[in-house]
């Protein structure tokens, strides 16, 4: 409770303050108050879950950018020292608290969740996130620890990598070789005519919504090439995760504008450098190479992210440490979608 209250105070004092000065004034922070926070992190938090923190200094304030559990990494509201030991990073969202008759919204609340951080030793933080419930009684708090990335190498050159052999991913006849990542939730992927086809129908047959689960490979990889064909229908979303941790989203985003959820982009953190999908409903190829912390992903014969760094897990990562093998793992719990073809190539190291 007192490092709840601690937060409070610091939020209800420093907040009001930084909002009010219009930087003219504005002390230049000292670098070394805060430099043990400053790069990129990965979270284990608490349940299982992963996220991703990058802090910086720029000019003449903090900033930050935060990837909690699931979604996109996004910028945080506010980051700031206090007590000059531990870090706060904020992150505000609006409620609707009423609704009018025609169900616009008369009265709102911006919602601040926060985290408090505290260095652990050498490269590590511990820390809370700080939640308040959404009828306001209470506080929900998340327990969490980071670990500090090295900088990403430099690129390597994909004409020397040695190949190990081809893994066939998917036999074509059933699921050997793949289960499910949370075995309490419906497995809704099935083998259709050589045809690997997730359909995550709701609701269930009792009208209650069914829990669908994401599968992965009972074995583990390092760097790899990847080779896949899928079909996405209109409208439809689903995910290739690399080692766990590196989602390459598959989604129906024909004619839709460059963005970092688009089709072979690596969500929300690389977007693809060209339109390169096929309208709903056709086959698609993806050729993906993971090679020291690089992206290379050609969609349809045309390469869309070109051995692009790779500097941290995206949303709905399984795993946080980016030098550990992981499974390769398909959503399930998204939108319907079909794979074949599913081949798997080592890099020898």
């Amino acid at each position: 409770m007192k490092k709840i209250n601690f937060v409070l105070l610091a939020l209800i004092i420093l907040l009001p303050v930084t909002s009010c000065n219009s930087g003219k004034n504005t002390a230049p922070l000292a670098k070394a108050d805060i430099s043990e926070f400053l790069g990129q992190w990965t979270l284990d938090i608490e349940g299982g879950s992963v996220g991703w923190l990058e802090v910086r200094q720029e000019d003449n304030y903090l900033d930050a950018d935060l990837l909690w559990v699931a979604g996109s990494v996004t910028p945080v509201s506010g980051v700031f020292l206090a007590a000059d030991s531990y870090l706060v990073v904020t992150q505000t969202g609006n409620v609707v608290r009423k609704r009018d008759e025609e169900g616009k919204p008369v009265r709102q609340h911006v919602v601040t969740t926060w985290l408090e951080i505290k260095k652990n030793g050498v490269d590590k933080l511990t820390g809370y996130r700080l939640s308040p419930r959404r009828n306001g009684l209470g506080v929900d708090s998340t327990a969490f620890t980071g670990t500090k990335l090295p900088p990403v190498p430099p690129a390597p050159d994909l004409s020397k990598v040695k190949f190990g052999e081809p893994v066939v991913l998917f036999n074509g006849k059933d699921l050997t070789g793949w289960k499910l990542i949370n075995e309490k939730q419906v497995n809704g992927f099935k083998v259709i005519d050589g045809v690997l086809v997730n359909d995550p129908v709701q609701p269930g047959e009792d009208g209650k919504r069914i829990s669908y689960g994401n599968i992965m490979t009972d074995r583990e990889f390092e760097d790899f090439n990847l080779k896949l064909e899928v079909n996405v229908p209109e409208g439809s979303n689903s995910g290739v995760y690399l080692r766990g941790m590196y989602e390459i989203q598959v989604f129906d985003s024909y004619k839709k504008p460059l963005d970092s959820h688009n089709m072979g982009a690596l969500y929300s953190r690389i977007t693809p450098s060209v339109n390169a999908e096929k309208p709903a409903g056709e086959w698609q190829s993806l050729d993906i190479t993971l090679c020291d912390r690089h992206l290379t992903v050609i969609l349809n014969g045309v390469n869309i992210i070109d051995n692009q760094p790779v500097y941290g897990p995206t949303g709905g990562a399984i795993k946080s440490d980016v030098f550990a093998p992981g499974p390769v793992y398909l959503q399930g719990d998204h939108g319907k979608v079909s794979y074949r073809n599913i081949v798997l190539t080592p890099i020898l190291k």
